[in-house]
């Protein structure tokens, strides 16, 4: 056989390793767990870190202050030298919406062994504590929650004796980009960290995601959240690991009615968004990328490229296995489509998206090796491992 016609093989026999051995992670049908009331509803603190979000605060905050829950609740925003006027925003739309107790907080600059966003999320666990709550919800300032959201979550974490309850926001979908993108972001994430794999008991993967976490205030203080994890880029994996090495048991899955309301209408704005940790999630390690460039290569630039060159060729082998590849990336793909409410053509343009992350990836790498750190909202990280993982 021809060497087009191996490395198609290849690729097929990956696709239908990750079909059938990767932790079923094509599935979107981790949710939250069954759940039922507590006799008593403990504490909770809702911790906000934000740094210019008036654009999205209104569709936001006013979800948080809203809560249906039980037990005693309050709304702990962090306003991280913000240059819009997001604090006084936040205090508006509290007096305008009222609910639940609202205090704003400004921690100063963060000190420069720590990123902004867990500087942010330190000084709001701080103020809460003088609450002692038994629970901390740590949600992003982009992110509205449904009504009942706050009580779910700890239903969820009550009922099944869950230190970590997270849940991965929808995020929008509504531009061009965002459609060929975001869905296909989901999907990457949880192929690298499989939900079922994630909660169970004595398996190594962690993860969690970092627009809606709910966390045991005592869990987060043997495990010294954020301060153990003041450098991670992608905080929500570092805090799901801190609490997993720790003996913790966590929880994620996909939201129903968690959304993100932030926009990302350009490539440029997703390009942003994935290059900012793409390197770090690699550890900075130039064995590393040149290995996830090759795997996204054979994985999903193969496949397409075997029927292609079959098809010129004239080699029914490379056409028919490269199809079969294709075909087995295709199918994984389309319940996140289905997740997503996306037409489901967009499924066979998944090498394409793949080959725009795999460019992204490399330009991660470029930036951290030009020693230009990177800027979040007027904020230059000097030392590109000190970049937060915003949205």
């Amino acid at each position: 056989m021809s060497a087009i016609v191996w490395i198609a093989v290849v690729s097929l026999a990956a696709w239908l390793w990750l079909l059938l051995c990767q932790g079923l992670f094509w599935r979107t049908d981790v949710r939250l767990p069954p759940r039922r009331d507590p006799g008593a509803w403990p504490s909770v603190a809702v911790v906000v870190p934000a740094r210019d979000e008036a654009a999205v605060l209104p569709m936001s905050l006013p979800s948080l202050l809203a809560q249906d829950y039980p037990g005693r609740a309050e709304v702990f925003l962090v306003d991280d030298g913000s240059s819009d006027g997001t604090g006084e925003l936040a205090r508006e739309l509290a007096r305008r919406h009222g609910g639940l107790p609202l205090t704003v907080g400004s921690p100063g600059e963060p000190p420069a062994d720590w990123t902004g966003k867990l500087w942010a999320v330190r000084h709001g666990i701080a103020l809460a504590r003088a609450r002692d709550p038994e629970y901390l919800l740590l949600t992003d300032a982009d992110i509205a929650h449904a009504r009942d959201s706050l009580r779910q979550l700890v239903a969820a974490a009550r009922t099944g004796g869950f230190d970590v309850v997270s849940q991965m926001a929808r995020l929008r979908v509504e531009s061009l980009w965002e459609r060929l993108v975001v869905p296909a972001f989901v999907y990457f994430f949880t192929q690298l960290y499989p939900f079922r794999r994630i909660g169970r008991r004595g398996a190594r993967t962690a993860a969690a995601a970092g627009g809606c976490v709910l966390l045991r205030a005592d869990t987060a203080e043997r495990a010294r959240i954020p301060d153990a994890i003041r450098r991670a880029v992608i905080d929500d994996v570092a805090l799901a690991r801190a609490v997993k090495g720790g003996g913790g048991h966590i929880w994620l899955g996909l939201a129903e009615r968690v959304d993100s309301v932030r926009p990302y209408p350009r490539l440029h704005d997703l390009w942003r968004m994935v290059s900012r940790s793409a390197y770090a999630q690699l550890r900075h390690s130039p064995l590393l990328l040149l290995g996830t460039v090759a795997g996204l290569a054979l994985v999903y630039l193969v496949p397409p490229a075997a029927v292609v060159a079959g098809v010129a060729a004239g080699r029914t082998a490379a056409t028919v296995t490269g199809a079969a590849a294709w075909l087995v990336m295709t199918a994984t793909y389309l319940p996140m489509l289905r997740h997503y409410r996306q037409p489901l053509w967009l499924a066979p343009l998944l090498p394409l998206t793949a080959f725009l992350y795999l460019l992204m990836t490399v330009d991660s790498a470029v930036q951290h090796y030009r020693g230009r750190g990177a800027a979040w909202k007027g904020r230059t990280y000097a030392r590109p491992d000190a970049v937060p993982d915003e949205g």
